[in-house]
């Protein structure tokens, strides 16, 4: 059974939402012959310029028949497209016609636009969550998800999550099998679980500059201190409730929570790497025991340490 996959592009796409699920079903297809057919679509076709200036050819999206998964990409021009009567159209009428539909990064925009997720949990890229959650209130938005499935609807986070998106779609299409063969072809993870969080909101928590941004410099390499509120507040020179407040509102987490992922993001590459077993991990970066840190782990990931210990050697 072939089957079409179609990627709506539009002017101001981002180019990696549609070359990196594109070379995944292209691997597939060296593994199952035929499995899929590959288009690109836009509203007018021809040339359709991306968010950097290269341009990829597309086909009119207009009368479609035979496609089976919608994949809308992201980037800094789907405030435009969701703002086209005839695309938000065309994305509406495509959920309800065909057997999945899904999209990348910000084209979460324009299945909410079309009233895809209505009701529904989606993700989309972290930058854009909490605008997103403001725009969109009858949607259930899993922030730290790399991709997320509601029934027949699928979100995915930024850039190289339409990767783990493809392979997940792969994985439903062909098997797990197929998915972790086209994961070893294009020298990726197979899979980051949807779970995962989405790795940059821990490394980026502050951007450069800000105001906590030395704090949690120092958060980073004293992982191992108590680093509770009292003495985060202390070092920042603040009381702790008027620091606790003016924490989460300019870094978007508690420090509680910030502190949890940045110990769950140094003991994760330190088990990735088989530097540490899971015990002297969970020591070394600040856990009590292993069973805090398993529990930090679910919270942040969805999986457990020892899911993503490596062996040394």
């Amino acid at each position: 059974m072939t089957r079409r996959i179609v990627l709506l592009v539009y002017p101001g796409f981002q180019v990696l939402d549609a070359a990196g699920p594109l070379a995944a079903f292209e691997a597939a297809n060296a593994f199952v012959p035929n499995a899929y057919l590959l288009e690109l679509i836009a509203r007018d076709g021809g040339l359709v310029a991306s968010s950097g200036g290269t341009r990829l050819a597309a086909t009119a999206f207009s009368n479609r028949a035979g496609d089976d998964t919608l994949i809308v990409t992201g980037g800094d021009g789907v405030f435009a497209a969701a703002e086209c009567a005839t695309t938000v159209g065309f994305v509406s009428n495509s959920g309800a016609a065909l057997r999945r539909i899904a999209s990348v990064c910000s084209g979460a925009y324009l299945l909410a636009t079309a009233g895809l997720l209505h009701g529904r949990r989606a993700t989309t890229h972290w930058r854009r969550s909490q605008d997103f959650a403001r725009r969109f209130p009858d949607v259930q938005v899993d922030a730290d998800r790399i991709f997320t499935r509601d029934g027949k609807v699928w979100t995915s986070a930024g850039i190289s999550a339409g990767i783990d998106l493809a392979l997940a779609l792969i994985a439903d299409d062909l098997g797990e099998t197929v998915a972790r063969q086209v994961a070893r072809q294009l020298v990726v993870y197979y899979r980051r679980p949807g779970g995962q969080s989405q790795f940059s909101e821990m490394a980026e928590l502050q951007p450069a500059g800000g105001r906590f941004a030395a704090l949690l410099d120092h958060v980073r390499s004293h992982l191992r201190d108590r680093l509770d509120v009292d003495e985060l507040a202390g070092l920042a020179r603040m009381s702790p409730r008027n620091f606790s407040r003016c924490f989460a509102a300019e870094v978007g987490v508690t420090p509680a929570r910030a502190v949890e992922r940045l110990r769950v993001e140094a003991a994760l590459a330190a088990l990735e790497s088989g530097a540490r077993s899971v015990q002297e991990a969970a020591r070394e970066f600040g856990f009590a025991d292993p069973e805090r840190m398993r529990r930090a782990f679910m919270r942040t990931l969805g999986v457990p340490p020892s899911s993503r210990r490596r062996a040394p050697g």
